[in-house]
């Protein structure tokens, strides 16, 4: 009898001792968190020695073997998903330019990615494009060692010099041949009735273009083309061409963004036909493909449910006119030092948790696309994916559904205590409809199929003044654009949670988080 008293003691003493446990854990978390974070040493690294980070670069591929390295490092397994290739690489080197007169400026601009630089340092006149055939006869022999201002402004994108982009302008080209024929007739018209202005007729607009006789202006010997672009500058990349890219037809002429109030200036200038020269340097470099690009996935096995998921992480690359410190620096060096902190606790979850550092989100979704395509056994099984894509500001609410409260009442109640500066909030979340299509960040593969995608709110409690639409794919992407008190809170509470529901004895019921198809009609 005694024995069988002592086995039910010890039984009636284990969930205390597992509570007791989870409590010690996560005391863990909150003092490491607060003594030793580690989440800007990461973002250092991340943006200060890799820099901008786009699929396809030396910088990409250094940083996904950096961010493999220190899974490993804190003890985790580590899967490199390969989620792609492109034909050709991109490495961007630095860039300058000036203008040469007498009132000389140093130049404000940025190319798009996956385009050409110049052939050394190019110096040379400027024209402004030719907008119909007639003025491209009149001046195609001046275009030889000119930098060309061509209309528009720039939304981030280069212009198209693909066959597809040469039929569009030969067919704006030809219109307007027909709008100058009729107009010709107009001004006859009205020159013969000229004394009667009710018989006036209005000459018609020609239809607009960028580069409009690109082809022609590049095989006439031009140095380059010039754009307007508001500031801060934002550029992107070639994403009509890079598929089809190979080494043997790369572009061959920069394509330059300049600051407008100095493109305002250039352009009254030779308006004026003054002469002036302006000088560019720009290393844009390709290398030989195919180039792989992979989706670093850390992981921590679940001790229980190993095949059962929680998932969090943020997308690893980034555009490269910045270096990537906030988009989306800040979503992966939080979640890195949220599983370093996960791992230093001594924690071992019940189910699987993956850290996952998307690859190729700027260029569409393309790893976490890759990933929901090629786990489809996985995705009924996942609790919730946690993504952090956006600014580098604290994490101070979570909204969930009402089947699933009572979990996170649990999981949260640390949170209120962890900094009274920056409180947090959990609020009931209304069913939603399920997306047909993905959202631009990379819980939106996710979602299409029906997974969770909880996210935390974020707020900007202490009013530093952060703007993300300053920096989103601009110059302005840097490291010190991330406020580092935000980014060390939100490593722990996303520790705190994602560990919290990879404990739970179930899955998070995903009752009332999507509508009923029927009420999706509605």
């Amino acid at each position: 009898m005694k024995y069988f008293r002592l086995i039910a003691a010890l039984l009636l003493l284990i969930p205390f001792t597992l509570q007791a446990q989870k409590k010690a854990e996560i005391e863990k978390i909150i003092q490491t968190g607060k003594t030793d974070n580690q989440t800007m040493e990461h973002l250092n690294v991340l943006s200060n020695r890799f820099g901008g980070r786009l699929i396809g670069s030396d910088a990409y591929e250094n940083a996904a073997e950096w961010a493999a390295y220190k899974f490993k490092s804190w003890g985790m397994e580590v899967i490199m998903d390969e989620a792609g290739e492109l034909p050709v690489g991109f490495n961007r080197g630095p860039w300058f330019g000036r203008m040469l007169s007498d009132k000389g400026m140093i130049l404000h601009f940025a190319t798009p990615s996956y385009t050409s630089g110049t052939k050394g340092v190019q110096r040379g006149h400027v024209l402004l494009e030719p907008k119909n055939r007639n003025e491209f006869e009149n001046m195609k022999g001046a275009l030889n060692g000119a930098w060309v201002l061509i209309g528009g402004e720039n939304e981030g994108w280069p212009i198209d010099w693909s066959e597809r982009g040469d039929y569009i302008r030969d067919s704006i080209i030809n219109l307007n041949e027909e709008i100058a024929e009729e107009n010709r007739e107009i001004r006859r018209h009205n020159w013969k009735n000229r004394d009667n202005k009710e018989a006036q007729k209005e000459l018609k607009e020609y239809l607009e273009e960028p580069a409009l006789f690109y082809k022609e202006m590049v095989e006439a010997g031009i140095l380059g083309i010039i754009q307007k672009s508001s500031t801060p500058i934002r550029v992107l990349y070639d994403r009509k061409n890079i598929n089809e890219m190979d080494f043997e037809s790369l572009p061959t002429v920069p394509d330059i963004k300049l600051d407008e109030h100095q493109y305002t200036v250039i352009e009254q200038m030779a308006k004026e036909r003054r002469y002036f020269q302006l000088e560019f340097d720009i290393r844009n470099h390709f290398k030989m493909g195919p180039v792989k690009y992979h989706t670093v996935i850390g992981v921590i096995p679940g001790t229980k449910y190993p095949d059962e998921y929680v998932i969090m992480g943020g997308h690893l690359d980034a555009y490269d006119v910045g270096t990537g410190g906030v988009d989306d620096g800040n979503g992966v060096v939080v979640s890195m030092e949220a599983a370093r902190l996960i791992m230093e606790s001594g924690a071992k979850p019940k189910r699987t948790i993956l850290v996952c550092l998307w690859a190729g989100e700027e260029f569409g979704l393309l790893g976490s696309q890759h990933w929901v395509d090629e786990n489809p056994e996985k995705l009924e099984k996942i609790s919730n994916m946690f993504n952090r894509d956006g600014g580098p500001l604290p994490c101070t609410s979570l909204s969930v559904t009402e089947a699933m409260m009572e979990d996170f009442e649990k999981i949260c109640e640390p949170l209120y205590d962890l900094n009274p500066e920056i409180p947090f909030e959990l609020t009931t979340r209304e069913p939603r409809n399920r997306p047909e299509r993905p959202w631009g960040t990379d819980s939106g593969p996710f979602a299409v199929e029906g997974v969770p995608t909880l996210s935390f709110g974020q707020k900007d409690v202490k009013g530093y003044n952060f703007s993300y639409r300053e920096i989103w794919h601009t110059e302005r992407d840097l490291y010190n654009m991330s406020i580092p008190e935000y980014l060390e809170h939100s490593a722990i509470v996303n520790a705190i949670v994602v560990l919290g529901v990879a404990d739970l004895n179930h899955l998070l019921p995903r009752e009332g988080y999507y509508k009923e198809p029927e009420e999706n009609q509605k």
